[in-house]
């Protein structure tokens, strides 16, 4: 049994927890948000007042965040985890962040002598809870054959990527095709229904098909087809707009910097835009296709 420290008991961070949790690892956690605390506690996790009492005597320190930003305060405040870990844990960042700041992470934790790796993971809410979430690992070789050993009752796949800030990359590409097979797994369904085809049967074309995707089989944005779509529930988010319109936007800016024209990805970046925009920030990202069926009714 290991001693955890986990940073971020959000959606992802919460249930990836209580997988260590459950695998017999001592885990200490810590989030500003009191509910996300609490849920963690019920599932084992002990409660930590601050980053500075989690992290005392780790193994090991998890941390799941929004943004880069979350990232920089978490690491590098005098409270946070750099100055107040010991050398000897290694550092595992499995948030989804811009490369920009995954680069200054670890090079900060090298500067302090620490092993550090990005991790950012793949599979959503229903990965994380199920602990078959893929993680896609970044960073010093040894480091991150360490972080795979602690990273096993989390995941289906690990899979290292190179070296550091190569887990986001793959991450933010990742994501980038997830978010446009989304767009286009909703403009055919909303297409084929206007075609007079049935949706059960249009959907079991798809999926054994060319069209196929694993946002068409998981996020199919039509109700009644797809056990697992936030469609059947009112779009009560699996994977909020908000954070899908984050998430896309940092491969946009990767690609402006990398001079790499993203035309496609641009256009969906503007539709999760107009979603936010019309007060549907907090619903989950496949209600894109309520932008194709021309349902959503713009705000007075």
């Amino acid at each position: 049994m290991s001693v955890v420290a986990w940073i971020g008991l959000g959606n992802m961070g919460g249930p990836m927890s209580a997988n260590m949790v459950a695998a017999g690892h001592e885990v200490r956690g810590f989030d500003l948000n009191p509910d996300a605390l609490a849920t963690a506690v019920q599932a084992g996790v002990t409660a930590a007042g601050s980053i500075a009492d989690a992290v005392i005597g780790a193994d090991v320190v998890f941390t799941m965040l929004p943004k880069g930003d979350h990232a920089r305060a978490v690491y590098f405040g005098e409270d946070g985890v750099l100055a107040n870990t010991d050398t000897t844990t290694l550092l595992v960042d499995s948030s989804t962040i811009d490369i920009d700041t995954a680069q200054a992470l670890h090079d900060a934790a090298a500067e302090a002598g620490f092993r550090f790796v990005d991790a950012p993971v793949s599979g959503g809410m229903s990965g994380a809870t199920a602990g078959r979430l893929t993680f896609m690992i970044g960073g010093e070789a040894g480091a991150v054959a360490d972080a795979t050993t602690f990273i096993e009752p989390m995941a289906a796949n690990i899979i290292p990527t190179g070296g550091a800030t190569t887990g986001q990359a793959a991450k933010i590409c990742n994501n980038l095709m997830l978010f446009i097979n989304l767009a286009a797994a909703a403009e055919g369904a909303v297409l084929a229904e206007r075609l007079g085809l049935d949706k059960q049967v249009f959907w079991n074309i798809a999926s054994v098909s060319s069209g196929d995707s694993w946002a068409l089989r998981t996020w199919y944005p039509v109700k009644d087809v797809v056990e697992t779509a936030a469609a059947n529930r009112d779009f009560a988010p699996t994977f909020t707009t908000t954070l899908a319109s984050k998430d896309i936007g940092l491969a946009i800016a990767a690609a402006r910097a990398t001079n790499t024209p993203l035309e496609i990805g641009e256009h969906v970046a503007e539709l999760f835009q107009r979603l936010i925009d019309e007060g549907e920030g907090g619903k989950d990202c496949s209600m894109i296709v309520k932008l194709v069926d021309g349902t959503l009714q713009p705000q007075a």
